[in-house]
């Protein structure tokens, strides 16, 4: 089987932008390629030119660049079985039509719109007998019904019509597929596929068996959506004499839902708290805009080892993986049958673990990038993140955060990551969790306040505050033997004095080591927030 070049390609048509379940079975064509030193083609399906949808084609190859998913051959990069938009290959596919009328296997219909629809209602209640096939096509217009004459008036008139296959009656169809074994369908259960239209465009059903045999593709890697199509395609491959050399097919299970209740669909982006699109995506028509895993704080490789295994396991318990560590591993032995339900938690996770690994410097890029978005943005999008995180953030801060030089720079942001990437699953998390490193609590949490704000705790911090005030290298080595010595000298617990510090310092009692906090923010900072909090605290409660 893989003893010649391994050739696969993704095939998508500009219709709309590309689904994660899309993404997925072009990454599983990338692995498969990849790890065989083979070849993998990017092909434009645009055969369908009335569902076209502008912007599309380029979204798809923003999309797959974005994921780290390359091509050997595609409309931008050249190949010698060009071209690899299907539109431009229109001139190819007349020939293979021809042959099949001439060998017997394909007929033209003449049949309108009108007298379709009237066949299908007439024998709506009979489904054999409701579509174009064995039992029905002698009592339509076509060639088979019609005399020689008779066709040859209506195609000299050039009277619009389609090129349907001929299915045979009554004959067993063995489709093998790699995952899923050999198929049996019996040729009755299909219908005559239309083929090709009188304005010379083929359908998906002849083009994509003509240009795979044309490019040489040795295995159609694709959706299970596909496999009810596969004798279909067997066929046409007997027909036009390339049996010998048909590619093997692997049909991908479904994504489903969360829930397990379907596919997941395009429909459901966003509508299930979760984007479906790698990026994001307005809608040329309606400007509506639909949510990608790039806009949404995910890293493209947390986002490809997320999608790799919903449906493909490696056989031990394992889950992260690198791209080129996924090359050597992946097999079809460990793709299932059986559909993979989505987990937007576990989405999250994997982002959160990519989070981690990175250095602190790249997340502090990272972030101020984050931020400087945010003085971008309307009062909305801060309504909804304030009410998310329980933050009282609005532009003006942003604005005074980007100024303060302070703040804004490598050095800070850094030790900032470095001590919230524990927490965060998302870059902007960093920010929205940890504001007080932006700037100082105005409000306080009043259950934390109640809880732990005693009547001597302003005594407590100001005598703090005056010893932290003798400190000169404020760093969290140097701090910690000055805090057990002050708990000892006042006979505190240290729950006593640092949930108070934290209230003053973070406005809650709760967050990271408040020596590292006090490090990063440093001395002037946590003195000023103290003698604040003492103030305000009093003031508001």
């Amino acid at each position: 089987m893989l003893n010649q070049e391994i050739r696969v390609r993704f095939a998508p048509s500009p219709t709309g932008p590309l689904h994660i379940g899309g993404v997925r079975t072009a990454l599983y064509n990338y692995l498969f390629a990849k790890k065989h030193k083979g070849k993998f083609i990017l092909r434009i399906e645009d055969t369908d030119q009335k569902r076209f949808v502008q912007g599309a084609e380029e979204y798809i190859i923003k999309s797959l660049k974005w994921c780290g998913i390359d091509f050997d051959e595609s409309i931008n990069k050249d190949g010698q079985y060009g071209p690899y938009r299907q539109s431009e290959r229109k001139h190819l596919y007349r020939k293979y039509v021809d042959k099949l009328l001439n060998n017997g296997t394909a007929y033209y219909a003449f049949d309108t719109p009108e007298e379709l629809t009237e066949m299908r209602n007439i024998k709506a209640k009979d489904i054999a007998m409701s579509q174009y096939n064995v039992f029905t096509r002698l009592k339509m217009k076509n060639s088979l019904s019609l005399s020689k004459e008779e066709v040859k008036r209506k195609l000299d008139s050039k009277s619009p019509y389609v090129v349907r296959i001929k299915i045979p009656e009554k004959e067993e169809i063995k489709v093998f597929d790699i995952i899923r074994g050999q198929i049996t369908v019996n040729s009755s259960k299909i219908d005559d596929k239309v083929l090709f239209k009188s304005d010379g465009m083929p359908t998906y059903h002849l083009a994509n068996i003509v240009d795979d045999h044309l490019m040489k593709i040795t295995h159609v890697i694709r959706g299970e959506e596909w496999l009810a199509s596969a004798p279909l395609h067997v066929l046409l491959y007997k027909y036009l004499g390339w049996e010998k050399t048909m590619p093997y097919f692997v049909h991908l299970p479904l994504l489903l839902k969360p829930n397990g209740n379907g596919k997941l669909s395009k429909r459901d982006g966003d509508s299930l708290g979760f984007p479906v699109f790698p990026l994001e995506w307005t809608d040329p028509k309606t400007n509506e805009k639909s949510s990608g895993y790039k806009e949404s704080g995910y890293f493209p490789e947390a986002f490809i080892n997320m999608l790799v295994l919903l449906g493909w396991n490696p056989g031990t318990e394992q889950e992260l993986f690198t791209m080129d560590k996924l090359i050597q591993e992946f097999s079809f032995e460990h793709v299932g049958k059986s559909g993979a339900k989505f987990n937007p938690e576990k989405a999250k996770w994997f982002n959160q673990q990519y989070l981690r690994k990175k250095d602190n410097k790249e997340l502090a890029d990272l972030l101020l990038s984050y931020i400087k978005t945010l003085n971008t943005e309307e009062d909305k999008t801060f309504e909804h993140l304030n009410k998310a995180y329980n933050t009282d953030i609005n532009k003006e801060n942003i604005s005074k955060i980007i100024e303060n030089k302070n703040i804004i720079n490598n050095k800070y942001l850094s030790k900032v990551c470095g001590l919230m990437k524990e927490r965060a699953c998302f870059v902007k998390e960093i920010f929205w969790q940890a504001t007080y490193f932006f700037k100082a609590p105005v409000r306080y949490n009043e259950k934390a306040v109640r809880k732990k704000w005693k009547e001597n705790t302003p005594f407590i911090l100001s005598s703090l505050k005056n010893e932290l005030n003798l400190i000169e290298n404020f760093d969290a080595r140097t701090l910690e033997p000055v805090f057990e010595k002050f708990l000892e000298e006042n006979n505190l617990n240290i729950g006593q004095l640092m949930n108070a510090l934290r209230i003053t310092v973070l406005g809650d009692n709760k967050g990271p080591n408040m020596l590292d906090v006090a490090e990063i923010l440093g001395k002037d900072e946590i003195l000023k927030r103290i003698s604040l909090g003492i103030k305000n605290i009093k003031k508001l409660y």
